[in-house]
């Protein structure tokens, strides 16, 4: 098992906004959290990441207790994350960008990890000495994750990868985090567009008001018809 959650509860100041929440991740999985919005699935990405911290209930990746280590101390330890909204730097470069990435990497690995992220995302090559801001809506996107790449994470996770984005590059989009999985990396994915997530989802969980309401395969959930009527249709 590479993640655990269990009994986890977050708040911010007195509003609780993961009640108990328990779910395991296993290697090389992609699983998939879906949910209205303010259901919990961006705090619960964000608690992974100790920011802000559990409560109570414990953290345990890659068999090591993460709870109340602090943010660097849990990146370093083989978690990364793309976060909604890419937050790339966008007077820095492309280039940039995925350097600034690779600092909890090591250096000797540089020039590996560049050519990784860039046979992945071909066109952040052609763009390498264009400042982020500049950049499509998709191409951020991208770069947001190949910074997160560059971070040589065991377990990547992706906070709403095809907001705002053209059907065309959520496609691409798609593809790309089937691609990943492919290459062995497990992968803890919120997503808006239900369908495909679940499509490419080895297990599913659905969030409701900070609880898991319910979870399975990624087929089993695209079958249901609660979840259907809830969020496939949205």
């Amino acid at each position: 098992m590479m993640l655990k959650l269990d009994h986890v509860h977050t708040f911010y100041g007195q509003i609780e906004a993961l009640k108990g929440v328990s779910l395991e991740v296993h290697p090389g999985e992609i699983v998939t959290l879906i949910g209205a919005n303010g259901a919990g699935k961006s705090t619960l990405l964000l608690t992974i990441c100790g920011s802000p911290h559990a409560a109570k209930g414990s953290i345990v990746f890659d068999g090591v207790d993460i709870t109340h280590r602090d943010t660097h101390e849990i990146i370093a330890s083989g978690i990364a994350q793309s976060p909604e909204g890419r937050r790339i730097f966008p007077r820095m470069t492309v280039m940039e960008n995925l350097l600034m990435g690779a600092t909890t990497g090591r250096p000797e690995h540089l020039q590996e990890d560049l050519h990784r992220v860039f046979t992945l995302f071909p066109i952040l090559k052609q763009r390498a000495d264009q400042r982020g801001g500049t950049l499509s809506g998709g191409e951020q996107q991208m770069l947001a994750i190949a910074r997160a790449l560059m971070a040589r994470p065991k377990l990547l996770l992706l906070d709403e990868p095809s907001l705002g984005l053209a059907p065309q590059m959520v496609e691409k989009v798609f593809d790309l985090i089937a691609a990943m999985r492919k290459e062995g990396l497990t992968i803890l994915l919120v997503e808006q567009n239900v369908p495909m997530s679940l499509q490419i989802a080895d297990r599913g969980i659905v969030l409701a008001n900070g609880h898991i309401v319910v979870s399975g395969t990624g087929a089993e959930l695209l079958h249901n018809s609660d979840v259907t009527n809830a969020y496939l249709a949205a």
